[in-house]
């Protein structure tokens, strides 16, 4: 890591997380509320992204209301293969996002697919490639929290 944040950046990673301005440039309108030029919006979170401050930046689509599916995974992956494992399961588009937990499912990921079967097929494909069980537990209820972290 090659910075530390300022208050700017504070402001920033704040700013993003509330809903992006549906404009042709929503960088420049989130640099009109912060006082920053469209640039320097856009220079801060490459920077961000960069330095390991931000770890993804996109939107999050409900896969079903698209007519999709997912699915919340688990596995038990040694640990000497923990880097090894999450690599090959990481590789998968499908997967949304991917944590390490103390536990004995070890490594919990989502997989959003754009049909249910395909969320056996990618399972499946994770097992041969892995030689590890995955274990599925599809959504019974949904919860909207509205997480958000201030920086």
């Amino acid at each position: 890591m090659t910075h530390q944040l300022d208050d700017t950046d504070r402001a920033l990673i704040n700013r993003l997380q509330d809903d992006l301005p549906l404009t042709d440039r929503p960088f420049a309108a989130i640099g009109e509320a912060l006082d920053l030029p469209e640039s320097e919006v856009l220079s801060r979170l490459t920077r961000l992204r960069e330095d390991g401050f931000i770890t993804r930046f996109g939107p999050f689509f409900d896969a079903a209301a698209l007519g999709g599916a997912f699915c919340l995974c688990a596995m038990s992956v040694p640990e000497a293969d923990f880097e090894t494992v999450v690599t090959k399961v990481n590789a998968h588009p499908e997967v949304a996002h991917n944590y390490e937990r103390e536990h004995a499912f070890n490594m919990w990921f989502v997989l959003a697919t754009e049909n249910a079967e395909e969320i056996e097929t990618v399972a499946r494909e994770i097992e041969a490639e892995t030689g590890i069980a995955v274990r599925r537990f599809p959504k019974e209820r949904e919860f909207y929290i509205g997480f958000r972290v201030a920086a």
